[in-house]
């Protein structure tokens, strides 16, 4: 993408009024006033909290808010020249029920009180394969417990990716650690037993990699 695109992505983000973009002295400093206030004070409604954690176009955001109603979603990247995608199509199609924050998900504790989100989606998260890279990769032990402070009680996440590593490593912190796999599936387009919105929403990315014959997987799970 070149320079110009990004700019002009750039300063049409600032026009939407479904995207935030805190700085991080702002969020560190506990100055972001949506912190649990998203339904009262956005939102206005009393519906469950979705994420989409590393959320890229807001494909899985659009798509899942276009579904569900009945539920509030909202897509957290740093890159905002690539969810520019989602919000815009969120803002043509009026969809009062996404949002998009252009922040560090580290950082995620900031945008959320204690308990005030239902759902977590991350969708083919870069799999950090090389072993200093293991405090980057989103299903390690750090963002699981970070996962568990926003999240409520019953609050779940779900792990979609085209990378085996990145699959098996999180099972295998999942059952090491004691967290509950409430589903799994090697193969979500071979195996039956997917949920639906697990295989009819795609990403650009997944298309590519479907393409190609590459299986995709995916877990639902609950950190306890």
């Amino acid at each position: 993408m070149g320079s110009k695109n990004k700019l002009k992505r750039f300063k049409e983000n600032e026009t939407f009024n479904n995207v935030f973009q805190p700085t991080r002295e702002e969020l560190v400093n506990n100055q972001f006033a949506l912190k649990g206030k998203w339904n009262e004070e956005f939102f206005k409604n009393d519906h469950p909290i979705v994420l989409e954690l590393g959320c890229g176009k807001g494909e899985y955001a659009v798509g899942l808010a276009q579904k569900f109603p009945e539920k509030n979603f909202i897509g957290i990247d740093i890159k905002g020249a690539r969810f520019w995608r989602g919000a815009k199509t969120s803002a043509e199609e009026d969809l009062p029920n996404v949002a998009f924050v252009r922040t560090q998900i580290e950082l995620i504790d900031y945008l959320f009180a204690n308990q005030e989100v239902s759902e977590i989606w991350i969708t083919f998260p870069d799999p950090q394969i090389k072993y200093k890279r293991t405090k980057h990769r989103l299903t390690n032990t750090a963002f699981l417990q970070l996962y568990k402070k926003i999240l409520k009680p019953d609050g779940v996440v779900n792990l979609k990716t085209d990378s085996e590593f990145m699959h098996g490593y999180t099972l295998g912190l999942l059952h090491g650690e004691g967290h509950e796999v409430i589903y799994a599936n090697h193969h979500v387009y071979k195996n039956e037993g997917a949920p639906e919105e697990v295989t009819s929403i795609q990403t650009f990315y997944e298309k590519q990699y479907l393409a190609v014959g590459k299986a995709i997987t995916f877990v639902r799970f609950r950190v306890v």
